[in-house]
């Protein structure tokens, strides 16, 4: 076989190897279907597939149940958007605020989502992601009330807050209460003060305001700052869980995901 033989048999057989190869590829997985393996890959949780989530759904607008039976709120669509990108699906699981640390700790749920500040005393029993949230603490009265329009006000009067919260907390700061009654949820201490047995409520900013608006016999007359922030509980040593969870949350953050949820239960920042 004469040189420019040998040249194209050569050049053929390179070709054969080329479309094989283009054949070969073709048949296997696309780019996008292997990025698409690659968000699927799920963290260990406590259930297969799933995101269990502790929540204490009496706390609107961060969760509550909602007309149609189902848990709703900010903290609500946060978590199904961190599940969904975790390739898991949320289940709320509602439980009392009293209890929401120790199950945690004893594996009733993946995560604690409710509104709950970060402190160094619940630091000590559980890890928290990043903050995903600021809030203070605000006094609500009941509308027509002119003798509260601050902390200072609140000298000889009845504050109602919820049970071990940062309203607690924070009202046991003030000198001069008269009594500070402790309700295990943050509607029934509305409901007191709709009914004029109590003559304020120290709680979180956000829901002290939501609920004046949707309930209409309440205002909030003052922010009380402490700088506060939300977090979300993950047991100690489940340190491949809030690191995911961390990472969705800049994602969402950087991709306006959050801006969009935060837009829709409270309005523009």
């Amino acid at each position: 076989m004469g040189r420019k033989g040998l040249l194209a048999v050569l050049v053929l057989m390179l070709a054969l190897v080329l479309v094989a190869t283009v054949l070969v590829t073709g048949c296997g997985e696309s780019k996008d279907d292997t990025e698409k393996k690659e968000e699927e890959v799920t963290v260990p949780t406590l259930e297969e597939g799933k995101l269990l989530m502790g929540s204490d759904t009496t706390y609107p607008p961060f969760e509550s149940i909602g007309d149609d039976g189902e848990p709703e709120g900010f903290d609500v669509d946060i978590a199904m958007e961190l599940a969904d990108r975790l390739g898991l699906e949320l289940e709320v699981v509602t439980t009392a605020w009293e209890g929401i640390i120790p199950g945690l700790k004893t594996d009733k749920y993946d995560i604690i989502m409710s509104a709950m500040t970060i402190t160094d005393e619940r630091l000590a029993e559980i890890d928290f992601s990043d903050p995903y949230i600021d809030s203070n603490q605000s006094i609500a009265v009941k509308k027509g009330t002119t003798d509260i329009t601050g902390p200072e006000d609140l000298a000889g009067k009845v504050v109602g807050v919820q049970v071990d919260t940062t309203g607690q907390f924070t009202a046991e700061e003030i000198p001069g209460i008269a009594e500070i009654r402790k309700y295990d949820t943050i509607l029934l201490a509305f409901q007191e003060l709709e009914l004029g047995r109590i003559d304020a409520i120290m709680n979180d900013f956000p829901v002290n305001a939501y609920l004046s608006k949707i309930r209409g016999q309440t205002e909030v007359v003052a922010t009380v700052v402490t700088d506060e922030q939300y977090g979300i509980g993950v047991k100690k040593g489940n340190d491949e869980l809030l690191d995911a969870i961390n990472v969705a949350l800049a994602d969402m953050v950087a991709d306006g995901t959050y801006d969009m949820i935060f837009e829709e239960w409270f309005g523009e920042e």
